[in-house]
């Protein structure tokens, strides 16, 4: 089975590691970003099927992020997962985000939730 490929976009170096953890134990492959340019650069590129995404990146903010998935239509399967401290930008992103997770977020609960995520694998 291949890995699907999982990005996982947050500046928190401890965080970042927990979440990447988390998606590899969901079977996905996955790449850690902490700079909002840099993941910019990225999706030009890479076409994830889940990103973890915060919203305070140093760069380029999580939601112009999330815009420029929304509006790419290559980018129109990809599932993304906000994660935040603040509740009310969370609000402001429900429609666009599949899921907004507020921190603290643990392992099981971010695995369990991207296992749901996961697209069925393509036989070929």
């Amino acid at each position: 089975m291949n890995n699907q490929l999982a990005l996982i976009i947050e500046d928190d170096p401890d965080l970042s590691v927990i979440f990447a953890e988390a998606l590899q134990a969901a079977e996905f492959e996955t790449k850690i970003i902490r700079d909002g340019r840099v993941a910019l650069a990225c999706l030009a590129e890479d076409q994830p099927v889940i990103v973890v995404l915060d919203l305070h990146l140093p760069h380029a903010s999580g939601d112009d992020i999330l815009h420029l998935i929304r509006s790419e239509a290559r980018l129109a399967q990809t599932k993304v997962i906000v994660t935040t401290a603040d509740p009310l930008m969370a609000d402001s992103l429900q429609i666009e985000a599949d899921l907004v997770l507020i921190k603290p977020i643990s392992f099981s609960q971010l695995r369990d939730l991207a296992v749901r995520l996961r697209p069925p694998d393509i036989i070929g």
